[in-house]
């Protein structure tokens, strides 16, 4: 599925359904909603007149044509224009791609017009969202003759998008909304595998077709190879699981030789039951989605390669299965890292931050001007966040601030938490280098503190994403389970790098 960008006018439009905005603050139906309105006899402005559209975001109404141009209208109230950004046109496109899956049309145009915002911001952020929407998962169901085919096989697969201004600038905008929303959905399908297919190996061979597709080194290593580099950490989560543990490592090679290259790392926990200390029997089928944020960086380098960034960036992803078994890490075990540092490992379940620790020190090696990781670490961020919010902390304030700022223009926000010394001293150890969890109290930040042990001298941040990774996908783009954040706010992140 992707969006084009529509140039016809109103009058030349053949669509099985239009979808058009109305403003609250709109005194008259203007544009295109205006030269529908003309062609239906007056139908939506008595409709908006009587009030049941009156431009409020909850409202919508069809409109059917009798003649030549759109079959369908559909009118979506958007609020006001003050407060139309980029974010509310991601969920006018939403809104119009479910509508017309509620009524098994794969065809629509969305028109954009009057809104206030700056047309390829708009574009954009359209193109993005209709593309996340348009996606499904259900490659794992089984289709028998007495299932409807809807349930199954219908999607949206055609999209136009209807934005005036420069027809260059307007088309780039709308490529790169989709090559994002692309890449998201990548995460997404990675996210909504089951463990029994996400495994470790299967993680690193998508990484490795996707590589292929877009030109991206890459380079998989294995129990052989990550014994050989030292990472012991690593090595110790894996134990549980007959499955082998996985590094993966991309690398777009957009700049100069030479040039100091942007690291993304994501954890790729394919299943954590939590090991020895193992977790509820409540809600555990979720776990697969622990690998999140090794998907989301999959899904990102797909982006950054296919908007050839003019950027070098590496995407590291560590992978394993965390279960208990007779040779899983235990309770007080102490294992060593790759940093050369010692971790007394009080709880098993505290198991990303070890795989991250050996993923971190590796990134030192690629010289980096900044890492950024993003990891499903604790339940505590939800507490602090909720789920509206990514957790963002480092040990270099301009970072994490362009990580914030990022997050704003992306719509995956992330909101700062403190890195003090403080808190550092709840992960002493009398007995190893550092504990692996720091006690109940701030346990996004102590995590955070943990992780920033293995950075060495580098610039680094650090996003929590176990509250906005996954779940019950109230916007109208996302669905039930993975969304893919933070694909989008690392592109985001990494393309203002490159100004």
């Amino acid at each position: 599925m992707t969006v084009t960008h529509i140039t016809e006018s109103f009058a030349g439009l053949d669509t099985p359904l239009l979808v058009v905005p109305v403003f609250t603050d709109d005194t008259a139906l203007s544009g295109w909603a205006a030269e529908a309105d003309a062609g239906l006899g007056g139908a939506i402005a008595r409709a908006r007149d009587a009030g049941d559209l009156a431009g409020k975001k909850s409202r919508a109404s069809v409109f059917y044509g009798s003649g030549a141009g759109p079959q369908r209208v559909l009118v979506l109230g958007v609020g006001s224009k003050d407060e139309f950004d980029a974010e509310a046109a991601r969920r006018f496109a939403g809104r119009g791609v479910r509508r017309a899956e509620s009524l098994s049309i794969a065809e629509l145009t969305l028109r954009l017009e009057g809104t206030g915002l700056a047309v390829e911001v708009a574009a954009k952020a359209a193109a993005e969202a209709a593309t996340m929407a348009a996606w499904r998962f259900t490659e794992m169901k089984t289709r028998s003759d007495g299932d409807d085919e809807d349930d199954l096989e219908f999607r949206v697969s055609t999209i136009g998008l209807s934005v005036d201004g420069d027809e260059e600038a307007v088309g780039d905008a709308i490529r790169m909304g989709g090559t994002i929303g692309r890449g998201v959905n990548l995460a997404r399908t990675l996210q909504s595998r089951p463990g029994n297919v996400a495994t470790p190996t299967h993680l690193a061979d998508e990484a490795a077709r996707m590589a292929a597709e877009t030109g991206l080194a890459v380079t998989i290593m294995g129990p052989e190879e990550l014994l050989a580099e030292n990472m012991h950490a690593i090595l110790a989560v894996s134990r549980g699981s007959i499955e082998e543990p996985r590094l993966i490592v991309l690398e777009h090679s957009g700049g100069s030789e030479g040039d100091a290259p942007l690291v993304l790392v994501g954890k790729g926990l394919t299943f954590d039951a939590g090991g020895i200390s193992i977790k509820p029997a409540k809600g555990m089928e979720d776990m697969k989605f622990d690998m999140s944020g090794g998907a989301a960086v999959i899904g990102a380098m797909q982006a950054i390669a296919e908007l050839k960034v003019p950027l070098n960036v590496v995407g590291i992803i560590p992978s394993c299965e965390n279960l208990p078994s007779g040779t899983a890490m235990k309770p007080g075990d102490i294992i060593k890292s790759r940093e050369g540092k010692t971790i007394e490992v009080v709880n098993t379940d505290a198991e990303g931050r070890l795989i991250l620790a050996d993923a971190l020190s590796y990134a030192q090696t690629f010289d980096p001007a900044a890492i950024v990781d993003c990891a499903t670490l604790t339940g505590a961020v939800v507490t602090a966040l909720g789920h509206h919010a990514a957790g963002v902390l480092g040990n270099d304030e301009g970072l994490v601030e362009e990580l914030r700022e990022a997050g704003e223009r992306s719509g995956e926000r992330c909101w700062p938490l403190p890195l003090w010394d403080d808190y550092k001293r709840q992960l002493d150890s009398e007995v190893a280098d550092i504990v692996n969890v720091g006690g109940r109290s701030a346990g996004t930040i102590t995590a955070a503190c943990f992780l920033s042990a293995f950075v060495g001298d580098c610039t680094w941040a650090h996003l929590d994403i176990a509250g906005t990774a996954y779940g019950e996908g109230k916007r109208p783009y996302e669905r039930k389970g993975g969304v893919g954040l933070p694909a989008r706010l690392l592109v985001e992140w990494v393309r203002s790098r490159a100004g």
